[in-house]
This record gives structure tokens, C-alpha cells and sequence, in this order.
């Protein structure tokens, strides 16, 4: 296969990334206004899609280097390599979308691109230098931040329950809920704002490196064309929604009401933007999920339902090691097709 046809099945895969992680993550940016009935499914993904998209035009590429250049050895990443990377993460990713569960496309991501570029290493240098495949780069700040993303969210969200309780304390429950319905179309659309901010610079990162590795670009630099597609791909992606995880989110996790959807929403959107501010990539699950529980934690611990809390967080651990090891397996069948 020629280099040229190479990089544009490569980047055709990437985007194909970005639409999945829109339709995974959709259920993140709808789960809330939904399950508070504020909007119906189809309106909800209509406004999430907007605003994934719009996002595009701020924020810059931070994050996107971060991705393509922060946890591997660039030096060791080739078209092959990132191609492994993208199965690992889309197998994943459609795993637990299948199951249902709200796991992190952007760890799975990481988790792939690094199983990948360990392989080459191994294949290059021999087993034992499989490591030399990462370079210590973001890792810290990233695996400080996939703990401190969702805590951050559960913290601001129970914050601001408590801050509106007291503020609409001689109002009654149903009059609050009646001003938050309103204002939960603000916090939803702040929320997806941010989920693209964040998500769709992940997948710029991969295709600037595929460029970079094909010859096309000299320096780790985002062109335009790559941003706009990005954020469309993961517009497109939301579209097509992800109601298995909508369920899980919105429902089983914790009840919600207007008000508490507004407040999840506009606490992940926070969490998400300092993070976005700071160029790390987070998982904008993680940080929706963290915040749903902050606002179920309110009205008593037992509201919350951390049986299935514990699930969602197992899946969150396995992420990163099991998106590797995927695509450890797909670079070994790429280079056993190469070596035919």
C-alpha cells in the first residue's frame, strides 16, 4: 500500500474514532436533560451536536498535542503503529458501548496509541525495551487528572446543590424546577461545548502524528482542515446517539431532577474546561459520572447507587491496560499480514 493511500485509510479511521466517541459519549452530553425531561432524546443530541461542533473555534490544539506527542516515543510511531492504536480503542470502545457501559474513548485512546508503540518498540529492540515505546512526557499529569477530573466534578457539583438549596430555600420544589428547566439548556450546551473542546483534540493529535509519520508535515503542527473535520466527525457521532449508556447515566445511577441536572452539567463542564485550559485530556465520562454522583450524595449517601458506581469504575481501570493490549495484538496480525 502507498504511503499516500496509507495515510488517508489512517486518517479515515481516526475520524471513524471520532464518530464512535461521539455516539458513546453522546449519552454523557444528553444523559442529564433527558433523564430531567427537559428534552426529548432527539432535540437533546440536536443541541449536544451543535455544540460539539461550534467548539471547534476555541481552545486551540493543546490537548491534541498533548495526545500525538506527550506519551509515546514519537520517534517510534509509525502509520502501522497508530493504525494498531485506533483498533485497540475502537475495539474497546464498542465493547462497552455494546454492554453499556459509560467507559473513556479519550483513555482508550492513550491506552491504545501506547500498546502500539510498546509493540514496535519490542519488535525493534527486543522484548525486554518494550517500555521504551513511552517517554515519561504527560502520563503524570494525565493519570493525576483521571482521578482528579471526576473528583473535581463530584466536588463543584455538591457545592452547587448545596449553594442552590439555600438560595431557593422558601421556594418549593416544583416552583425551583420550574426555573431550572430553563436553565438547564444552558448547562447542557456548556457541557458539550466542553465535551468537544476536550474529545475531538484527541483525535486531531492522532491524525497530526499520521501526517508527521507519513512526510507530510515536518512539525507537530494541527492545520485547520484537520480541526474542522475533527469536531464534525464527533457532531455526526452525537447525531446517531448511545442509549444503552443514556440509561445507565441517567437513570440507574442516581434520580435527577432539573435542578440537580444543572448542576452535574455545569460542574463537569467546569472540571472539563480547566482541564481542557491546562491542555490535558481527560475523560469527559469520568467527570459527568463524578458529578451525577455529587449531586446524588445531597439528598443522602444510600441515593446513589454504588454498586453500579464500582462497576463503572472498574471499567475505567481496565480501559487504558485492555485498549493496549488489543492493540498489541493488532500490530502482531499487521505485521504478520506485512511479513506475508
Amino acid at each position: 500500500m502507498s504511503t499516500l493511500a496509507l495515510a488517508i485509510l489512517l486518517i479515515a479511521v481516526a475520524l471513524t474514532f471520532d464518530y464512535i466517541n461521539g455516539f458513546h459519549d453522546a449519552a454523557n452530553s444528553v444523559a442529564t436533560v433527558v433523564a430531567t425531561r427537559v428534552l426529548t432524546p432527539f432535540q437533546a443530541v440536536l443541541w449536544a451536536a451543535f455544540f460539539n461542533f461550534v467548539s471547534a473555534f476555541t481552545f486551540g490544539t493543546g490537548v491534541a498535542s498533548t495526545v500525538g506527542k506527550g506519551f509515546v516515543d514519537i520517534s517510534l510511531v509509525t502509520q502501522y503503529v497508530i493504525m494498531a492504536g485506533l483498533i485497540g480503542a475502537i475495539t474497546w470502545d464498542l465493547i462497552t458501548w455494546w454492554v453499556g457501559l459509560p467507559t473513556s474513548s479519550s483513555h482508550a485512546l492513550i491506552g491504545g496509541y501506547a500498546g502500539a508503540a510498546m509493540a514496535n518498540a519490542a519488535f525493534r529492540f527486543g522484548f525486554r525495551h518494550a517500555l521504551r515505546g513511552l517517554v515519561v512526557g504527560q502520563w503524570p499529569k494525565t493519570l493525576v487528572f483521571m482521578v482528579a477530573a471526576p473528583f473535581i466534578g463530584f466536588v463543584l457539583a455538591y457545592g452547587l446543590m448545596i449553594a442552590v438549596y439555600w438560595l431557593f430555600r422558601k421556594s418549593t420544589p416544583s416552583r425551583m424546577d420550574s426555573h431550572f428547566r430553563r436553565l438547564q439548556l444552558i448547562s447542557a450546551g456548556a457541557y458539550s461545548f466542553a465535551h468537544g473542546t476536550n474529545d475531538a483534540q484527541k483525535t486531531m493529535g492522532i491524525i497530526t502524528g499520521v501526517l508527521v509519520t507519513a512526510g507530510y508535515q515536518r512539525e507537530f503542527h494541527v492545520p485547520v482542515w484537520v480541526v474542522l473535520s475533527a469536531h464534525a466527525a464527533i457532531a455526526a457521532g452525537t447525531l446517531s446517539g448511545g442509549w444503552r449508556i443514556v440509561r445507565t447515566m441517567g437513570s440507574r445511577l442516581t434520580r435527577l431532577k432539573p435542578r440537580g441536572g444543572f448542576c452535574a452539567e455545569a460542574a463537569a463542564a467546569t472540571s472539563i474546561l480547566f482541564a481542557t485550559f491546562l491542555k490535558q485530556p481527560v475523560s469527559t465520562t469520568h467527570v459527568i459520572a463524578g458529578s451525577i454522583a455529587g449531586v446524588g450524595s445531597i439528598q443522602r449517601f444510600k441515593a446513589v447507587r454504588w454498586g453500579l458506581a464500582q462497576n463503572i469504575v472498574w471499567a475505567w481501570v481496565l480501559t487504558i491496560p485492555t485498549s493496549a493490549i488489543i492493540a498489541v495484538l493488532a500490530y502482531v496480525i499487521i505485521r504478520a499480514i506485512l511479513a506475508l
